[in-house]
């Protein structure tokens, strides 16, 4: 998530909005949940600190919909997008929120982004974003994952449009 936030502030920027992004890490263990954000402005940007009222979040693990504190500080109305093989009535719960689903994992082993059964889904879930926000136009993300996938970038790009035409909300 990491890079995605780098290349989605890479996106905005080819747009001539003025970005950060940046990663907060708690206990560091492989396989611990990472944040990382990303902070979009016409103006230009002072503030050098967390983000605590997000206009959207992308849920790579969908088991994180259920742990506490998740959604805290996101926005009422604001997005929630998931990787997940499910469909936004899925997460009637989450009702606050405007929810949209994508089978990210589906998406990367078809491009063959990291292997079949850990699947590489940061650029994929960047062509959801884009679709769903519609903050970022999906020409600005793809020119992104070229430039910043140093593995696969064609492959990187692709799955980005794939996700755009298919992401359910």
């Amino acid at each position: 998530m990491v890079l995605a936030s780098t290349v989605l502030a890479s996106a905005f920027f080819k747009e001539g909005k003025f970005v950060q992004a940046f990663p907060s890490f708690g206990a560091e263990r492989r396989g611990a949940p990472v944040m990382a954000f990303t902070r979009v402005s016409n103006q230009e940007i002072r503030e050098r600190f967390g983000i605590y009222k997000p206009d959207c979040l992308v849920i790579l693990d969908p088991s994180l919909t259920k742990q506490e504190g998740t959604f805290s500080g996101l926005n009422k109305g604001g997005w929630i997008i998931i990787n997940g093989e499910g469909n936004p009535d899925d997460y009637a719960s989450l009702d606050l929120y405007r929810v949209a689903a994508i089978d990210a994992n589906s998406i990367a082993r078809k491009h063959k982004l990291g292997s079949p059964s850990t699947p590489i889904i940061n650029t994929t879930i960047l062509g959801a974003f884009a679709k769903v926000t519609q903050e970022v136009t999906i020409e600005s993300v793809v020119a992104s994952i070229r430039e910043n996938s140093t593995v696969k970038p064609e492959e990187n790009a692709r799955a980005a449009l794939d996700a755009y035409g298919s992401i359910v909300f």
